[in-house]
């Protein structure tokens, strides 16, 4: 496994390892030592979800308030742009955005560590995205800010206006928004 740390160094690129030949691939897309070996860390995930999306798609930016959740995102079908925004008040990185492109055939994930606002946009005509989580879904806790917050400036890699949920065209700007102390 190989892992790379972005520029915010609390959000990280995990790359497994692939074993390939002619009949396809086999890799582990979570080992719970050869991670903790790998970043020093050791999460424990309580909740798989899978996300299917179409073209254009953009969810978030989300975040629990309460009941924080670490995030460890992967496509396994399809693209997507993937971002993490660092909404912790006391951080030196506050309102940094980290956005990395996520396929089923690079096969990187990316580890969101509680305290971020996470958002993604689908490239391909679909995609499937697994991700785990370190704590359970708390709709009473959940809070969305606006993809297209003026001071967050994060570059999606848009042609058009995306399709966007409800709670997403709802969403607050950073500096109305509920953060992290």
């Amino acid at each position: 496994m190989k892992v790379t740390a972005t520029a915010i160094p609390e959000v990280l690129i995990i790359e497994p390892k692939v074993f390939s030949d002619a009949r396809g691939f086999f890799l582990e897309s979570f080992n719970q030592k050869s991670f903790a070996e790998a970043t020093s860390l050791n999460p424990t995930f309580v909740q798989d979800n899978h996300s299917q999306s179409a073209r254009g798609v953009l969810h978030g930016l989300h975040y629990q308030i309460q009941q924080t959740q670490g995030k460890l995102v992967r496509v396994v079908s399809g693209a997507v742009f993937d971002v993490a925004v660092d909404i912790r008040k006391s951080s030196p990185s506050f309102g940094q955005s980290v956005g990395v492109e996520l396929t089923g055939s690079n096969h990187r994930q990316i580890w969101i560590p509680p305290g971020f606002a996470h958002g993604f946009l689908v490239l391909s005509d679909t995609a499937h995205i697994l991700y785990k989580v370190t704590d359970y879904y708390a709709p009473q806790f959940e809070r969305c800010i606006a993809w297209n917050d003026q001071e967050l400036a994060i570059p999606w890699p848009l042609s058009g206006t995306p399709f966007l949920s409800a709670k997403d065209q709802a969403g607050s700007t950073l500096r109305d928004a509920e953060v992290f102390k």
